[in-house]
């Protein structure tokens, strides 16, 4: 008896493989989608265009060219969320906040203990976007630019003593661009870092830094901007300042007078930081008068 030929289906079976991806290959792979160029991004080219061996046309290197310079002023896109006269669209506290001369101010006096109060601008909720407004602190204390933050959160610190209890539609809780009065070293260093305000995550990107967490990670620094002391130059004290804040996803950019101060990315897309929120200005401690002006929004949600 020959032996069996039990190898001949597998052989078989290996051969028809063989062929089908022979012919798998042989077929047109599909095309690649189409990319597009914005044409404002667009630079003409270095040199005038030539022919290909084959008749293409080639038009060689783009010209390089420098962006436009940096214009605060510029507002394509914007809708001016303040006034000037009336607190259309805000939630304030009037024994703080009041208008004067078109100008946002909240004080605090020297002998009145006041714990942290917000003005909240309720008529629109923003998570990628662009602020631009101009802000001036005189006296003392501090404050910042609250964004992407909610109200109505159980607040973690006492007001001081003799103070009623917060009232929590002017408590602001989420990312702070600060901003405070240099009557100390330390107090000087803060206007421009990123702090998040009620929360345990306090400072995550101090001046001068760029820093990202990942998911499950605490943040780390990635890179720096400048010395911390150094960036403070650009401040102007009692004069106004021009601040921006720049969020599109994980990314938050904090820039003062053209400068940028901190970046911080938080690469968890749940987390309290990337959720859409209310913007609004953080007056603290006391004396302190902080003053804004020519509020923008350009919201990109």
């Amino acid at each position: 008896m020959s032996a069996p030929h039990s190898h001949r289906p597998y052989t078989f079976r290996t051969s028809l493989f063989s062929a089908a991806v022979l012919c798998a290959s042989l077929l047109p792979l599909p095309a690649a989608p189409a990319q597009s160029v914005p044409p404002a991004l667009i630079s003409p080219a270095a040199q005038p265009p030539q022919t290909g061996p084959h008749g293409e046309k080639l038009v060689g290197m783009p010209r390089f060219h420098a962006p436009a310079p940096y214009n605060f002023s510029e507002h394509t896109g914007y809708k001016q969320i303040f006034d000037g006269s009336t607190f259309s669209g805000w939630d304030v506290d009037p024994t703080i906040w009041r208008i004067d001369n078109g100008l946002m101010i909240g004080e605090t006096f020297d002998g009145k203990p006041k714990g942290n109060n917000y003005i909240v601008y309720r008529g629109d909720s923003a998570r990628d976007f662009d602020l631009k407004l101009e802000m001036k602190i005189e006296k003392g204390g501090g404050g910042g630019i609250q964004y992407r933050s909610a109200t109505g959160q159980p607040w973690t610190r006492p007001q001081p003593a003799g103070q009623p209890p917060y009232d929590l539609r002017f408590m602001m809780t989420g990312p702070q661009a600060d901003f405070w009065f240099p009557v100390s070293a330390s107090a000087a260093s803060y206007t421009g870092q990123w702090y998040s305000e009620n929360t345990m995550q306090g400072i995550l990107a101090y001046r001068g830094q760029v820093t990202q967490a990942l998911p499950g990670q605490p943040n780390r620094l990635i890179a720096t901007i400048g010395n911390i002391q150094a960036l403070g130059g650009y401040v102007k004290v009692n004069e106004w300042n021009e601040y921006e804040v720049i969020a599109r996803g994980g990314v938050m950019m904090h820039i003062v007078n053209g400068q940028l101060m901190a970046v911080f990315i938080d690469d968890t897309p749940e987390s309290i930081n990337n959720q859409p929120g209310l913007i609004g200005f953080e007056i603290e401690s006391q004396p302190c008068k902080i003053s804004v002006r020519n509020i923008w929004l350009r919201k990109f949600d």
